[in-house]
This record gives structure tokens, sequence and C-alpha cells, in this order.
């Protein structure tokens, strides 16, 4: 590698639903960080890697900052946004079109004063009147805290590679920190809860509060087929047949959607079994936070 390799961090921070988990999975080229409409969906801070010839890019997906619902998960949520705030080289600040409103300035306020911020307007695609865009990043502009404003639209991957090369002049010069051919710091066992649930938010709709976890109670290697031991955790009983539908149906689709997304990723067979067991109250139990990795 030559002294003008780049490598850096870069906290993709920015409200609940904005498309911090679909841009991550865009950046890396595969679907890493678990994605679905319900607000919180990102819990764990994520690294994703982008390795080009010569400049990394360590992108942090951070949970979706909010000021309500603040439980003690979500203000643990909120303390690991504050965190990657504080230790990242640029951070990449996703809104949606209209005015910046009190959580994100709430956000904006946190960033230390010296951190480069590029803004990211995405979901631009479903703004009708195009005219607005530019009075909106004109204002946006003279906010004086920006030093990239990048009209986008992840969903349709429209003007996402302007967006890195507007990230790339913050990346100090340094040598790569993981190895070009690696994509992510988490291991196997972690994306496997994370894929089981995505499935459990996305197919239990609005009905199923969003605190439930998912635990991985076994994870092994057998005769080149990975199997796999979940437990969906909830913390109410009316909870649990939710999630099993009836005659167990739901907890099937879970199951074999997860099971398709595992194998695409981890490149091999797997044989996977989930249950689900109640944990009441685990979501402002601290020692059952501690025990989940939250």
């Amino acid at each position: 590698m030559d002294h003008k390799t780049k490598c850096g961090t870069i906290a993709i921070v920015g409200q609940p639903n904005v498309g911090k988990s679909t841009l991550l999975n865009y950046f890396v080229g595969t679907k890493l960080s678990i994605t679905s409409r319900k607000a919180q969906t990102t819990r764990y801070q994520l690294l994703g890697i982008h390795s080009s010839p010569n400049t990394q890019y360590i992108f942090v997906d951070t949970p979706g900052y909010q000021l309500k619902h603040l439980n003690m998960l979500n203000r643990g949520l909120n303390k690991t946004v504050q965190q990657a705030l504080k230790e990242v080289d640029v951070i990449l600040f996703l809104i949606e079109p209209g005015v910046l409103d009190q959580t994100d300035l709430k956000i904006l306020s946190m960033i230390p004063g010296e951190t480069p911020v590029v803004l990211a307007i995405n979901k631009v695609d479903l703004l009708k009147d195009k005219n607005k865009l530019l009075g909106y990043i004109k204002e946006l502009d003279g906010i004086g805290r920006f030093q990239s404003i990048v009209p986008t639209s992840v969903k349709k991957s429209n003007n996402l590679e302007p967006l890195m090369q507007a990230l790339k002049p913050f990346l100090p010069e340094q040598e790569f920190i993981f190895k070009e051919d690696e994509l992510t710091d988490k291991n196997e066992r972690f994306l496997a809860a994370e894929i089981v649930r995505e499935k459990v938010f996305r197919l239990t709709g609005q009905e199923l509060p969003y605190s439930i976890a998912v635990e991985i109670e076994k994870f092994e290697h057998v005769d080149g087929i990975r199997r796999i031991f979940a437990a969906i955790i909830v913390d109410r009983d009316t909870h649990k047949p939710m999630i099993i539908g009836k005659n167990g149906k739901r907890l099937k689709e879970i199951s074999t959607t997860s099971r398709m997304d595992m194998e695409k990723l981890f490149g091999s067979k797997v044989w996977l079994e989930i249950w689900v067991k109640v944990q009441k109250g685990w979501a402002d139990d601290q020692r059952a936070l501690k025990s989940l990795g939250l």
C-alpha cells in the first residue's frame, strides 16, 4: 500500500426509520444490518466495511436516536449513539426532506465541533415538487455545520456513489485496519440472531410491541452444516401466540425465511430450530439487557 491509502470511521446517524441500515447494507454490498419499518430496529453498534483499491470506509450503523418511549433499553441505545459521535472521523447524518426537527437538532448538538458532518437527504424520490429540494438544501446550508449536502434515495440506489466521494476527503491517511475481504466485525452467531429478529419484526407487523429479543443458545458446525438453536424472547405471555401464530404457521414462516437468509449470507446449508420463551420485563431489566449484549 502506498502513503495515499486512506482508512477511517464514519458513523451513520439519524432518527429511527430514515434508512441508516439500508444505506449501510448498500455500502457493504450485502445484507448485514437488519431493516424493518419498526422504529429502533437497530440495537447494536455494527461495523460495515467497504474496501476499494486505496480507501477503506468503516461504517458504524447506530440505533435511531429518539426523545420518547425512554425505557432502560432506549436510554442505553441513545447512549450508544452519543458514544459513536465522539469516536469517529466523520459523521454521515441522514435525514428525510423537511425541516430539521427537535430530535435532529439534538443529534447535531451532540456532535463535537471539530468533527466533519456530511448530510444526506434520503427519500428525495418521494418529493412531488423537486423545486422545493433546492430551497431546502439552501436552508440547510445556511446552518453552516455541513461540509457537504447530498440528496439521495437509498432505496433506489440514487446518488450514493457521490455520497461516498463526499466522505473520502475526511478519512485519515493510514493503512487499512481490516482485511480487504472483511465485511463486518461481528461473528456469525450475532448475524444469525439479527436475521431472526428482523423476520419477527417483519412478519408480526404492528401487532407485536418491539420489546422482543433473540438469543442464540447453540451454534455449531456439523459436516459442513451450520446447526443453529435460537430463542425468541418476549416480555409477556400474550406475546407468545402472536409469534407462534395459528397452528404454528407464523413461527414456521419466521424460521424458513430466517434460514434462507442465513444460507445466503453464510454460503452453506443451515439447520435452524427456533422457539419462543417469556422473560417478563426484560427491556427494563439491567441483568437481562447485559446478558443479551445490550
